[in-house]
This record gives structure tokens, sequence and C-alpha cells, in this order.
């Protein structure tokens, strides 16, 4: 990585530390509660609710969460959302697809050129100059710290392949 990218990233692993509660940064919330307590990620919470996730990812973990947020949901065709909360085993299938066992950061994130998911499917990640993308998503915010892992912002709802 080149001095530019690796100041990039070392900004916005800054930012996202600034933007992240106090106690989320010293490890105190869950990855859950840092996501709720940041009021971006409304959508992806009621996500987590109708498909029973939520007590999953309050769990022991760790867990690295590539969260997309409100604005990612918004992105997405008219109805889907609606039509997925109704469908739990496909709005399952695509939140588990969002996480990573284990706590991957983003100094690992950028040495990676895939990981698997909870879901079983890999994402695909790349570096592309000074932004990282997870399939077709962009990261915008780096190492938000919880105490059971850590969340990635991406700009995107990234779908698992079809089978």
């Amino acid at each position: 990585m080149n001095r530019i990218s690796k100041l990039a990233v070392g900004a916005a692993v800054a930012a996202a530390f600034v933007a992240a509660p106090a106690s989320a940064q010293m490890g105190g919330k869950d990855i859950v509660d840092v996501a709720v307590e940041a009021g971006s990620f409304t959508t992806l919470a009621a996500a987590l609710e109708a498909a029973g996730l939520v007590d999953v990812l309050k769990g022991d973990g760790p867990f690295t969460v590539f969260a997309p947020t409100d604005e990612a949901f918004a992105k997405l065709p008219e109805g889907t959302v609606e039509a997925l909360l109704a469908d739990k085993d496909a709005l399952t299938a695509i939140l588990t697809y969002h996480v990573v066992p284990g706590k991957v950061m983003s100094s690992d994130v950028v040495g990676l050129t895939e990981a698997e998911t909870v879901n079983g499917a890999k994402i695909a990640v790349a570096v592309e100059g000074e932004s990282v993308k997870i399939n077709d998503a962009t990261v915008t915010a780096v190492d938000v710290a919880a105490s059971n892992g850590v969340i990635h912002v991406i700009d995107s709802v990234i779908l698992p392949p079809q089978n």
C-alpha cells in the first residue's frame, strides 16, 4: 500500500473512532448497540430484528459486520426492503452475507482478496486506489469498535450469489 493510501486508511480509522460513541471505543457496547446508537442504521436494525439475528450479534462473537447504512438500503429497488422483511429466509441469507466470523480490522481487510461470510458464501475484497470495495460496495468508515467485534460501514447492500 502506498503512503497516500496508508494515510487515507489512517484518516478513515481516526474518523470512525471520532464518530463512534466513547463507550463503543472502550468496548462496552456490542455491535447491535453501536449500530443503533449511530443513528444511520435503522433499516439494518429493523432487518436484524425481523430475521431474529439481534441476539446472535449481541453474542460473544467476535464478528466483523459490513454494515449498510439507511442510504444503502434506500438504493434498492422500491419494495425490496418490505419484501425482504416479509421473507425471513431471504433476509437472513442477505444479512449473514454481511458478517464475517472473527474480528477483521481494516489493516487485515486490505490484505485480503476474499472472505467467507457467516452465510457460507464468499465476499470479494479489493483495494481500488484509496478505497476498499466489498463486492460492489465501497467501505466508507472502518474499525468502528464494539465489545464483540468491529463494524465497517458500506454504501450498498451486498447480495449473496444465486445458487
